[in-house]
């Protein structure tokens, strides 16, 4: 354990922008601030599933940070530049520019968001009866590969999956586990190392550069290509340069261009790092890859220079980019996170630590262990957040992790998690504040929480859709 991780002393970073423009929350909204039985009434027609709810009835909403940034005036008047000539958009070579600066990549691919380059990169590597190992997994990168009809192999580090180590590095890859991979079923079969940076699953936690390295030179000994998601790439840089010895030195820009020149590849949704609202990409160095890539997005999203894109949106994205790695926007941002944390910590409310990048995670297992996981814990508990507060979070737990595909069976997942993830340069630390108070005060009140039952789910990416009833006939007795 690196006791300077558990030890460090918080201290508020201020933003390095200033807030130009708000948005006016809606009568409905603040209706739902003071109602709860407005949030009751809510919460219970949604299935007690938290993406089932309305926007105008969430008050603070912290069900994800894809999307959900708030752009800077650059990136606004960028929008006023859009090309939406259907082929040769300017806005297109603006974005190839900036990611061969910022990622180091030969080609791109645009696509609408992350999840279609993740589709594209899967049909085309993947051959049936293959496995990719995946430092954890994220839920749309480890279905488009079963899709493609390859074994997901979870091949991170164990304190991954234990929410109170102190690991600096969580993301790491079990190497050990990895050769093991390679030897039972030889290296043809791998058709690439699928690396997360800041992997979201684990609670926004990063790998090494040590790490990485290491991996580098596993997977080129046996000519097995990494293919990085690179969504939350800044972030996973920030804290290398914080945390590990030898890069304290060095500028986020130029730690997440080394971790790139370690993988041939990547899939980004812009949603994140990259502060727009829609957008995403494929980048590689194979140009063998790069051509078929190319053609499947004319299938799929759009022709090879807008890849389901507005011009605007590629224009925001491209002048994103720049913005993203700019030191102080990366530690003012992971800084709130981690003030979030830390009054959550001194209220020894059970989170995943370290804080990670871009969300604090709450612990169901351990805020409510009287749930038997069967009951959905972490759904439960982000439902039970939103009708005491009108806090919109959403579960990482069974529901997320969904059911084996060859077996059918429920997966049970170590970790059962409510993510709190927050958006950038969209809320206050004042918001924090009201987030921290409200989750202190639910904690108080936790043996009051039952568990759900689930009554409706979907084949694939269940979380997004399920509905669930209070097992004891109230959420919160």
């Amino acid at each position: 354990m690196n006791e300077s991780v558990k030890q460090e002393r918080f201290q508020i970073i201020p933003p390095p922008y200033r807030i130009k423009v708000v948005e006016l929350l809606s009568k409905e909204q603040m209706d739902i601030a003071d109602n709860r039985q407005k949030r009751e009434e809510a919460i219970k027609k949604a299935g007690y599933n938290t993406f089932l709810l309305k926007e105008d009835q969430v008050y603070i909403d912290l069900l994800t940070d894809s999307g959900t940034n708030a752009m800077s005036d650059n990136q606004w008047a960028g929008m006023m530049l859009g090309d939406e000539a259907y082929a040769g958009s300017k806005n297109f070579y603006n974005l190839e520019k900036a990611v061969r600066e910022i990622y180091g990549y030969k080609y791109l691919v645009p696509t609408h968001q992350g999840r279609a380059a993740e589709h594209i990169m899967s049909q085309i590597l993947i051959k049936p009866g293959d496995s990719v190992p995946n430092n954890m997994y994220f839920t749309t990168r480890r279905v488009h590969q079963e899709l493609a009809g390859a074994t997901w192999v979870d091949v991170s580090i164990d304190e991954a999956h234990d929410p109170q180590s102190w690991h600096p590095f969580k993301g790491n890859v079990d190497l050990e586990k990895l050769e093991a991979l390679i030897q039972e079923v030889g290296p043809e079969k791998i058709p690439y190392m699928s690396l997360e940076a800041n992997v979201n699953m684990a609670g926004g936690q990063p790998f090494s550069m040590e790490n990485l390295t290491a991996l580098r030179a596993l997977c080129s000994k046996h000519e097995i290509p990494i293919m990085l998601d690179g969504t939350r790439l800044v972030e996973n840089a920030y804290f290398i340069q914080r945390r590990e010895t030898g890069h304290e030195k060095k500028s986020v820009r130029q730690i997440a261009r080394e971790i790139c020149s370690y993988t041939d590849g990547v899939t980004v949704s812009g949603k994140k790092d990259a502060l727009v609202n829609i957008g995403g990409f494929l980048a590689c160095n194979d140009k063998k890859l790069f051509v078929e890539a190319r053609a499947m997005v004319v299938v799929f999203e759009g022709l090879h220079t807008y890849g389901g894109l507005a011009g605007r949106d590629m224009e925001a994205m491209a002048r994103g980019i720049y913005e993203m790695v700019q030191d102080r926007h990366v530690a003012a941002r992971v800084n709130q996170v981690e003030y979030l944390g830390h009054l959550l910590l001194q209220a020894r409310v059970p989170v995943v630590v370290p804080i990670g990048g871009h969300a604090v995670f709450l612990d169901a297992r351990r805020f409510l262990p009287h749930i038997p996981q069967e009951r959905y814990p972490s759904q439960a508990l982000s439902a039970a957040l939103y009708l005491e507060s009108g806090i919109r979070g959403m579960e990482r737990g069974m529901v997320s992790s969904g059911r084996d595909p060859a077996t059918g069976e429920e997966r049970k997942p170590r970790l059962e998690l409510v993510r709190l993830a927050i958006p950038r340069r969209g809320y206050t630390h004042t918001d924090m504040d009201f987030v921290a108070q409200a989750i202190i005060r639910l904690y108080r009140m936790r043996k009051r929480i039952s568990g759900l039952k689930m009554v409706y789910e979907t084949e694939r990416l269940r979380f997004f859709q399920a509905r669930f009833r209070p097992a004891g006939g109230r959420l919160t007795g």
